[in-house]
């Protein structure tokens, strides 16, 4: 636990962006319920949801906000700041809170400012808006999450000094990659005295299962700890963070997590070696680094399953070519297929990893063949 904004806040936080599903492909409420208690028995008290995460808000108003009391915890949802007026804009809060049924939100963040984007958030007067709830008592603090450049963080955080904290993407990954940029939006996030909330530590699941030369890099070690809580313990780990959110999917996956961040530690001299040795091994290695969180999908004409077809293209390396058309058939049954594409670029310009789709998925027309 350490203290911010006058509360002891857990380190790990529970993202809510990929609960757990039933054979409906519908949110498994139950297991969720069962997630929550096992993460507030372990000390959490950080959640986190959006308007935009299907089915995500209703879910927690079943797991959580109906079974605690709403002092217990902390609630954290994002609006989305869509290129559909001012007004629908402004009224995601109130439908967010309708669905959640928490009162109010204790972070609430405009969400996943990118140079795409940051017109509506200007033209739309978001930033004084945010401030209005806060009167209001409908928010308690209020700041955005980032997926763009140092340079527009940096004009973001000098034009809007009240902004109370960022949340960023952050993972041993991306910590270079200057698509993201990690390290440096971090340090731009510390010498404006802003705390941080890391999203996608394990990269979309990525760094939980990653490439066979990174696996064995941290099997030499013998810890026990998975590939996951390497990843989660490396963000952990820096200055200036308040949380790490874990999209977790299973209570396998919540078991995983507290068993490193329950009594957490942040890495020592050597497991710092160790994790550079992975960043090196991954740099080698040339993949999609699709996080899978189907923005780009939203709006394709041809409704093409990209991240999905991308992580076929990430598991190729190492699987017979039968598997790996095998898999491509199924992801992309009854969808469009990569050939399909009409290179409209509406998904490069929703990605927030700043991916080169068309050209991606040009090369995935081999899986077809």
């Amino acid at each position: 636990m350490a203290e911010f904004f006058g509360r002891d806040i857990f380190k790990l936080g529970f993202g809510l962006m990929r609960l757990p599903k039933d054979a409906d492909g519908v949110i498994d409420v139950a297991e969720t319920a069962e997630m929550v208690d096992r993460f507030i028995e372990a000390g959490g008290n950080y959640f986190d949801t959006a308007f935009v995460y299907n089915g995500s808000e209703e879910a927690i108003r079943k797991a959580l906000v109906e079974r605690y009391p709403r002092e217990s915890y902390m609630l954290a949802s994002k609006m989305m700041a869509f290129d559909r007026g001012e007004e629908a804009v402004k009224e995601e809060i109130y439908t967010s809170l309708e669905r959640t049924g928490a009162q109010y939100f204790d972070f609430y963040l405009l969400h996943a400012l990118q140079r795409s984007n940051i017109d509506n958030y200007n033209k739309y007067g978001l930033w004084d808006y945010v401030k209005e709830l806060k009167a209001k008592g409908l928010i308690r603090h209020y700041g955005f999450s980032f997926h763009s450049d140092p340079e527009l963080l940096e004009q973001i955080l000098t034009d809007h000094p009240d902004m109370e904290f960022v949340q960023l993407q952050i993972n041993y990954a991306d910590w270079e990659n200057p698509g993201v940029a990690s390290r440096k939006n971090l340090e731009i996030c510390r010498k404006h005295g802003k705390p941080v909330i890391v999203m996608e530590p394990v990269k979309g699941g990525i760094l939980a299962d990653p490439i066979a030369s990174v696996k064995a890099i941290f099997d030499q070690e013998k810890n026990g700890l998975s590939y996951a809580g390497w990843a989660v313990r490396f963000v952990a780990s820096q200055p200036g963070v308040m949380v790490v959110l874990s999209g977790m999917s299973s209570l396998a996956q919540m078991e995983d997590n507290l068993s490193y961040m329950r009594d957490f530690k942040p890495l020592d001299a050597h497991e710092e070696e160790v994790i550079r040795a992975a960043q090196e091994a991954l740099n080698a290695y040339k993949a999609i680094p699709c996080t899978g969180c189907h923005y780009c999908t939203e709006g394709c004409p041809m409704n093409i399953p990209i991240p999905e077809i991308f992580t076929v293209a990430n598991r190729k390396e190492g699987s017979p070519e039968f598997r790996t058309r095998r898999e491509y058939t199924i992801v992309t049954q009854g969808r469009g297929r990569a050939s399909d594409c009409i290179q409209c670029g509406q998904c490069e310009a929703a990605c927030p990893q700043h991916l080169p789709i068309i050209e991606l998925l040009e090369s995935c027309r081999e899986f077809e063949e």
